[in-house]
C-alpha cells in the first residue's frame, strides 16, 4: 500500500467548521474537494481519507527535486531550504562546558560541553555568527586552599605532565586539614595576595590555569570540540566592583538587617522575590550559580560580552538546578536598564545517573573517552563481522562518542535519565552505533561501485516503495533542521537520523546494486548516496564524526 506525500484536513479550511462537525459530514466535504481538484505534472493522484485529501507527487518527479536538491546544495541541503529565508541571521554568544579548575569534571559538565556544542554548530550551519565561550571557575577561595595545598604537596613537573589530575589530587589532599586553623589562615593570605596581585603568588595560580586551559583543549579536541575564548571569574575582578557600584548608584542594592545584599526582584517592590548578592562581610559571593546566588562576576562577565561581541543573543547551557539563578541574573541585568537581558537565554538539561567507569565515579571527562573507546574496542573485536581497519582505536573512539550522544540526545534535555553503557553501545536498535554502522556500510557501497553521476541517472527506475519511503524521508530534512532551530532540542535531529538509518537499512536489503542492470545499479547508488550525505550532515550537526569503516 503506498503512503500519500500530502495530506489537507478539510476541517482546517472549513469557514464555519466546529469540533462538532460530524465525522460523516467532515468525509463528504472531503470527497466534494477531491472532486474538483485536478491532476497534473506534480500531482500524481488525489485520494481521500477520513475528513483529509490525500496527495501524491509524480514518483519520477519526487526521485528527481530530491536528488537534485542534496547533490547540488551538499553539506548546506536542507538550511537553503526556504523554511529559513526570512530568518534573520545573528551573531550568537554560547557559554557552555564550563569547568572548575582543580574539581571533578563531572558528568553535568560533559552534557554541558555536548549540548552546547550541538547549539553552536546548528547556529553555524544555519548562517549565524557564533562565539563559544568556555567560562572556567578559576578564582575564589578554593584558590587559597589549592595555593596553599602546592606549596605542600604540588609537584612542578606532576603540573606539567598532567595537570588536571595533579590539582585535584593536590585539593583533595588539602581539603583534609581545610577545617584546620592554620591551614585556614594561610589559604586566605595566599588568595588575599592573589587578590591584590601578589607577583609570585599570581605566576603559581597562573600556572594552575594556563596547564589546565593546554590539557582541556586537548580533551575537547577528542571529543571534536573546540572554544573560542578561555574565559572565567577571574576576569571579572575589577569589573565586579564597577557592577556593585551601578547598583549602589541605580538605587538597586538593599542590606537586610545581618547587612547581607540583596536585590527586590518583586513587581510591587515588597520584596516578595529577591535575590541574594553580597556577603555581610562585603565580599561579593563565590559561591556562584548556586543556592540562588548571584555573583557580581556573573552579571559582570554578561556585560562585558555584549559590549566587547555585540551579539543578538547569548545562550547559557547549564543544568537545570541552576535555572533560577540565570532567571535572577537576567532580571537583576533588566533592572540596571540592559533591555538585551530579554535576549539571554538559558537552555537547561537534567541530571544523568549511574554513569561510572570500570574504576569507579567519572572524575574526568579523559576517564569517560578512555572508557568509551576501551569498551567499543572490546565490542568491536569480539563482532564476527569486524573486517580489518586501519585505525581501530580511532574508530573505536568515534562509535564509542556517537553511542553516547544519541543516548544523552534522544529524549527531551530537560528529562534526568539512567545511563547504561550496555544500551549506549548496542549495534542494533535506536543507537549512535547503529547510525555510524549505516553510514559506513553506505560509504562501502561508494568504494565498492564508485561515485553515482546525478546526470546519467534514470530516476524511472526508483519506483519501488522503499526507495519512495527514502526519498520522501530525505525531503523531510528541512523540517526537521527548523524545529531543532525554534525550540534548540536536538531530539528531533536525532529520531530523524535514526529513521533514514532504519529506511536505508531495508532498501540496501531489497534494492541491491550489486547483479543489477547498469541504469538500475547507478539510480539505486544515487540514492544511496543521497542518503548517506545526509545522514553525514546531520551527525555532524549532533557533533558525531562519521566513520567510514567498522
Amino acid at each position: 500500500r503506498h503512503v500519500a506525500d500530502f495530506q489537507l484536513s478539510v476541517a482546517s479550511v472549513i469557514e464555519n467548521s466546529s469540533s462538532d462537525c460530524l465525522a460523516q459530514d467532515l468525509h463528504r466535504q472531503a470527497e466534494k474537494l477531491a472532486d474538483r481538484l485536478k491532476r497534473d505534472a506534480v500531482v500524481s493522484e488525489i485520494s481521500t481519507g477520513p475528513g483529509t485529501v490525500n496527495f501524491t507527487i509524480n514518483r519520477e518527479l519526487l526521485a528527481k527535486t530530491v536528488l537534485q536538491q542534496v547533490f547540488q546544495d551538499g553539506s548546506e541541503y536542507g538550511v537553503k531550504s526556504e523554511l529559513f529565508s526570512a530568518v534573520p541571521r545573528e551573531k550568537a554568544v554560547v557559554e557552555f562546558s564550563s569547568p572548575n579548575i582543580a574539581k571533578k569534571f563531572h558528568i553535568g559538565h560533559l552534557r554541558s560541553t555536548i549540548v552546547g556544542n550541538f547549539i553552536a554548530n546548528l547556529k553555524l550551519a544555519l548562517g549565524h555568527e557564533v562565539v563559544r565561550i568556555n567560562y572556567l571557575g578559576d578564582w575564589g577561595m578554593q584558590f587559597g586552599l589549592l595555593g596553599v595545598g602546592f606549596q605542600s604537596f604540588g609537584n612542578k613537573e606532576k603540573l606539567k605532565s598532567s595537570p588536571l589530575q595533579h590539582l585535584f589530587e593536590v585539593y583533595v589532599q588539602i581539603n583534609k586539614a581545610a577545617e584546620d586553623e592554620n591551614t585556614k589562615k594561610l589559604a586566605k593570605d595566599f588568595f588575599r595576595k592573589l587578590e591584590e596581585h601578589d607577583e609570585q603568588t599570581l605566576s603559581l595560580w597562573k600556572q594552575f590555569r594556563d596547564f589546565s586551559i593546554e590539557e582541556y583543549i586537548r580533551i575537547y579536541k577528542r571529543l571534536g570540540v573546540h572554544f573560542d575564548e578561555y574565559s572565567g571569574e577571574s576576569h571579572y575582578q575589577e569589573k565586579a566592583q564597577e557592577v556593585l557600584k551601578m547598583l549602589e548608584d541605580k538605587g538597586l542594592l538593599q542590606k537586610t538587617t545581618k547587612g547581607t545584599g540583596i536585590v527586590d526582584l518583586s513587581e510591587k517592590k515588597d520584596l516578595s522575590s529577591v535575590s541574594t548578592v553580597m556577603r555581610s562581610d562585603g565580599t561579593s559571593l563565590y559561591i556562584t550559580r548556586q543556592f540562588l546566588i548571584i555573583s557580581f562576576r556573573d552579571l559582570a562577565a554578561a556585560i562585558d560580552r555584549m559590549n566587547k561581541h555585540s551579539c543578538d543573543t547569548m545562550i547559557y547551557v547549564t543544568d537545570k538546578s541552576q535555572s533560577l539563578h540565570f532567571q535572577h541574573l537576567f532580571q537583576i541585568l533588566k533592572l540596571m536598564g540592559y533591555d538585551w537581558a530579554e535576549r539571554c537565554q538559558h537552555v537547561s538539561f537534567g541530571l544523568v545517573q549511574g554513569m561510572k567507569t570500570r574504576r569507579g565515579e567519572v572524575i574526568f571527562l579523559e576517564d569517560v573517552l578512555n572508557e568509551v573507546r576501551s569498551r567499543m574496542l572490546q565490542n568491536m573485536t569480539s563482532a564476527k563481522t569486524t573486517k580489518e581497519i586501519r585505525d581501530p582505536m580511532e574508530t573505536a573512539e568515534k562509535v564509542g562518542l556517537a553511542a553516547l550522544i544519541i543516548q544523552d540526545f534522544r529524549g527531551l534535555l530537560s528529562s534526568d535519565y539512567q545511563f547504561s553503557w550496555d544500551r549506549a553501545l548496542q549495534s542494533r536498535g535506536d543507537t549512535g552505533v547503529f547510525l555510524q554502522y549505516t553510514h559506513a556500510r553506505l560509504h562501502s557501497l561508494e568504494r565498492t561501485h564508485g561515485n553515482a553521476q546525478l546526470t546519467d541517472v534514470n530516476v524511472a527506475c526508483l519506483q519501488e516503495p522503499d526507495a519512495v519511503s527514502v526519498l520522501q524521508h530525505l525531503l523531510r530534512y528541512d523540517e526537521v533542521l527548523y524545529r531543532s532551530s525554534q525550540d534548540l532540542q536536538p531530539k528531533h535531529i536525532v529520531s530523524y537520523l535514526l529513521t533514514l538509518s532504519h529506511l536505508a537499512a531495508v532498501a540496501h536489503k531489497t534494492l541491491p546494486v550489486r547483479g543489477s542492470a547498469p541504469e538500475v545499479a547507478q539510480a539505486r547508488l544515487c540514492l544511496f548516496q543521497a542518503a548517506r550525505s545526509v545522514l553525514a550532515n546531520g551527525m555532524k550537526l549532533l557533533g558525531i564524526t562519521p566513520v567510514t569503516e567498522m
